[in-house]
């Protein structure tokens, strides 16, 4: 598997993933270089961004992977390739969140991120389940 920063020409991949975001928004993932695109080959398989909060927390936004390449070590690996990066840039620790009802968190936990706190969105524009923060300290 090859990560590779996101491109114009993966616009039309990634929009069809992550359907929250904009054309500006997916404009924007392109010139931070915060997203990158999975690739098997010559196959997109998956993708991932993240953001930096308070200018030295890496938060990952999103991490998907096509459910065909699920389970066959990409998103371990994809998440291996992004802790090894932060680490080079100096970052200590790492944030990601998933909601309490996806089996993410179990993913996560195996790679060695636990339980930080949480958002609970009942009763708002944003309904969902409670969203859960989990960390990691790079060793």
């Amino acid at each position: 598997m090859n990560i590779k920063p996101v491109e114009m020409s993966d616009m039309t991949f990634w929009m069809s993933i992550d359907t929250h975001v904009s054309e500006e928004g997916f404009q924007g993932r392109v010139y931070t270089k915060a997203g990158y695109v999975l690739w098997e080959k010559e196959t997109r398989i998956g993708l991932m961004w993240h953001c930096i909060l308070w200018d030295n927390l890496p938060f990952l936004n999103l991490l998907f992977i096509l459910p065909e390449y699920r389970g066959k070590g990409y998103g371990a690996g994809a998440m291996a390739q992004w802790e090894q990066a932060m680490k080079k840039r100096g970052f200590k620790t790492l944030l990601i969140s998933t909601q309490v009802d996806e089996s993410a968190q179990f993913f996560y936990r195996k790679l060695g991120y636990i339980d930080c706190g949480g958002l609970v969105f009942q009763g708002t524009p944003n309904s969902q389940p409670m969203e859960m923060f989990m960390r990691k300290v790079l060793g």
